[in-house]
């Protein structure tokens, strides 16, 4: 019977680069969103997800084109579950490689995403296999070809609704995405919430909802992963961590980590901390 597998890395040889490979089965990744593209190629079973509010499946050969801030979730669409590899390049990153295209149009952005295109999913299981097995020359070239056909064959302008999110919400839910950053320890209440936007509970969730995808609570935890990963990364251990952004304990910060990223903390530092030297 086939197992659980997930591994997240750095790439070695392009900054701003994030990799997965995984199996999942009964994984379930909760409603998030990533501040990077997200380019992820099915090799095996199906994978469903809910992206920007549509229910959409991936099949083996598929390419996953989700762009940055966008909710979505992801889960097995079949009882034998899905294997994929997936690249999480930052949007400077991408930014860089369609400049030097001669791109005009702004921040690239992917209409499509799902697509079946063979030689797309050639150049990224290419690229990705190549970061796996260390080899930065070969990488980082088969990452920037992987990225130019992305961009030539499958890009559009972003269209004039998909602002960034915080330009286009009310005042109100403004209010809250800029409080909830500095009370990730400590945070207020629904009704503290409300009592700052002048709204009713019930008219800031429904509001709040709208503009993010998630409710505050949910929207709040991802706040603290994110947070939690620039700590992790600095070498601070998951327990301390965990204490530090209001988690119950470490398994509070595990099982919420694990939902947005497909790891669990102590794995998500293995792969990124350098290598220390024998003593």
């Amino acid at each position: 019977m086939a197992t659980e597998v997930a591994r997240y890395w750095q790439h070695a040889a392009v900054d701003g680069v994030d990799l997965l490979r995984a199996r999942f089965i009964t994984h379930r990744y909760g409603r998030h969103a990533h501040e990077t593209y997200t380019f992820g190629l099915i090799e095996d079973g199906v994978e469903e997800f809910d992206y920007g509010g549509t229910l959409l499946r991936a099949g083996p050969g598929a390419v996953a084109l989700l762009n940055p801030d966008v909710v979505h979730t992801g889960q097995a669409a079949t009882p034998s579950g899905w294997a994929y590899r997936v690249l999480y390049p930052d949007i400077s990153v991408v930014g860089r490689v369609a400049a030097e295209l001669g791109w005009r149009r702004g921040t690239p952005w992917f209409p499509e995403p799902v697509l079946y295109d063979p030689a797309t999913a050639a150049l990224l299981r290419s690229a990705h296999r190549a970061a796996e097995h260390g080899d930065r020359l070969a990488s980082s070239s088969l990452l920037t070809a992987a990225l130019t056909r992305l961009l030539r064959a499958h890009s559009a302008a972003r269209p004039t609704d998909a602002r960034e999110p915080a330009s286009r919400a009310p005042a109100s839910v403004a209010a809250v995405r800029d409080l909830l950053p500095q009370r990730l320890a400590d945070p207020p209440s629904l009704a503290e919430l409300a009592a700052v936007t002048g709204l009713s509970q019930f008219a800031l969730l429904r509001a709040f909802r709208r503009e993010t995808g998630m409710p505050p609570h949910a929207y709040l935890n991802q706040l603290r992963v994110r947070r939690a990963r620039l700590l992790l990364d600095d070498g601070l251990a998951p327990a301390d961590v965990a204490a530090r952004l209001g988690f119950a304990d470490q398994a509070h910060l595990t099982r919420h980590f694990k939902r947005i990223l497909g790891v669990p903390p102590a794995a998500y530092q293995r792969e990124r901390l350098p290598l220390q030297p024998a003593s």
